[in-house]
């Protein structure tokens, strides 16, 4: 279990690092094409994507899920659920191909028929990586998955800029789509050097297709909960506003999901592992769950309470009218923070039934939020979405946790020291703002603000030892791992084959 411990410290590591990265590489790209396009570009694409977003829940059918969670996995299973995949992805690009002159219709937007045909082409591309994907994440190389999906968002940024520089418009948008995918399966296919044999019936395919089943379900209803809000104002409001609306919505999501995907295919993989050894598993849980909300909260009282200089610097003058709703929407940055990690608990422990439930719950009620506040434009709909998740957010945890080895008092407790933390450095940001705001250059104030909310945050946490102590030994034992040379392969073979 050392070695477990190792490895998932090391994978960690990797993925924040890669995470770090494409936050950065995410937002320097959006920079420039802000400058580049215009918001109806942006929402051109946008009323393509949050359809195809729907298909592309679909992409993988949850088998890649599948793959990382099963204590063991042959070769021949492997090999199945890749031709599966496949089969999903060609169906899926059919799916968007005839769906393109419905959206073409619905929005009055002829430009949508060419997007739509060729973001259905992402689809074959992805379903050809994702069990490549799977496998190294299964096998807790994230320092290879991290490079991989690392220089595949180089690429699609290269691509993107160059294009939205040479003046092809919201086609660079659509080519930075596919470039991620593309490039993506090229790089799974060279790290893991597996290559998919035959399909084969009667091995055991039945149960996981089920289990992926049940995964895939639940993301469709979450991403339907989570995106109708977009649909109804491209609908309502047009393409405009939706572009205005999307870019902040965008950035409040970056950190969210960077951090989200750093931590949690780490999680899940070390999670899943111990299974059996319920104390462990505990404390593993509640460390990153700990260590997600120590990160994140400090981005949320951030970006509440500097939006106005942080849209104007990263999106420009022209994106000013997206500063109120990227404040109106920093709250959501927290409230995914405390439920996205109970989703790496439920699935790890094979409790996906319960989660398919509560995204039952979740979707409806988030939906009500945005028809209130669609007559209010792209504001009432954020207003909105904001306070049904900050509503929903303590319900979720304790029927989550109900029954489970982690209860909702030890989540509780691991909440309280950041969000102490988090009263104190609000309460100095709003007192410095004033003082810092006589400064008149955007950045340096924005970094002096950052940094007051920062240092005071930091200040406040580690003067407690217990948390002190935690994060120093945490410091410690990523410092001591990451000088072991070679990692020992656990006595339990992940698949059947010595190359996988």
């Amino acid at each position: 279990m050392k070695d477990l411990k190792d490895r998932t410290l090391r994978g960690g590591f990797a993925k924040v690092c890669a995470q770090a990265a494409s936050f950065v590489l995410r937002i320097g790209s959006l920079m420039v094409l802000a400058r580049l396009l215009d918001p109806k570009d942006f929402g051109l694409v946008s009323m393509v994507t949050v359809f195809t977003g729907v298909f592309s829940l679909f992409r993988d059918a949850g088998l890649s899920t599948v793959t990382v969670q099963r204590p063991t996995m042959s070769h021949e299973q492997l090999s199945t659920l890749f031709w599966v995949n496949m089969l999903v992805g060609g169906i899926l690009a059919i799916l968007t191909a005839a769906v393109a002159p419905v959206l073409v219709v619905f929005y009055h937007e002829p430009r949508l028929l060419q997007v739509t045909l060729w973001l259905a082409v992402g689809f074959l591309l992805n379903a050809a990586g994702v069990q490549h994907s799977a496998l190294l994440q299964r096998n807790m190389r994230f320092g290879a998955l991290a490079m991989v999906e690392t220089l595949a968002l180089v690429a699609s940024i290269v691509v993107g800029i160059g294009m939205a520089s040479a003046g092809f418009g919201y086609w660079a948008l659509v080519a930075m789509a596919l470039m991620v995918p593309g490039a993506s399966m090229i790089g799974f296919w060279v790290a893991t050097g597996w290559i998919p044999g035959s399909p084969r019936r009667g091995i055991g395919i039945r149960s996981m297709v089920r289990f992926g089943g049940a995964v895939t379900l639940n993301n469709l209803i979450v991403y339907a909960g989570y995106n109708t809000d977009k649909i109804l104002l491209g609908r309502i409001w047009g393409a405009e506003a939706l572009g205005i609306y999307g870019r902040a919505y965008q950035l409040v999501n970056i950190p969210t999901e960077n951090l989200n995907s750093a931590v949690g295919s780490v999680a899940i993989s070390a999670l899943s592992r111990l299974q059996e050894e319920r104390e462990r598993f505990k404390s593993y849980f509640l460390k990153g769950y700990s260590l997600t909300l120590v990160l994140t909260i400090p981005l949320t009282i951030f970006c509440a309470l500097f939006a106005d200089d942080i849209i104007f610097i990263l999106l420009g003058p022209k994106w000013t009218g997206a500063a109120t709703i990227f404040r109106l929407l920093a709250p959501t940055i927290v409230a995914f923070a405390l439920i996205n990690p109970l989703y790496w608990l439920l699935v790890s422990s094979g409790h996906v039934g319960r989660s398919l439930k509560m995204a039952f719950v979740i979707a409806p009620l988030v939906t009500v939020a945005y028809v209130a506040g669609l007559p209010f434009g792209p504001k009432g709909v954020a207003f909105g979405y904001s306070a049904m998740m900050t509503l929903l957010t303590a319900p979720l945890i304790v029927w989550a946790t109900n029954g489970l080895v982690v209860s909702w008092r030890d989540i509780l407790k691991a909440m309280r020291p950041p969000f102490l933390s988090a009263a104190v450095a609000t309460a100095v940001g709003v007192a410095a703002a004033p003082l810092l705001g006589k400064i008149h250059l955007p950045l340096p104030r924005l970094l002096l603000e950052g940094g007051v909310v920062l240092a005071s945050y930091l200040g406040v946490l580690l003067s407690d030892a217990e948390q002190r102590r935690f994060y120093f030994d945490l410091l410690g034992d990523l410092l001591r791992s990451s000088r072991v040379q070679s990692v020992r392969i656990e006595a339990t073979p992940a698949v059947e084959r010595p190359a996988i």
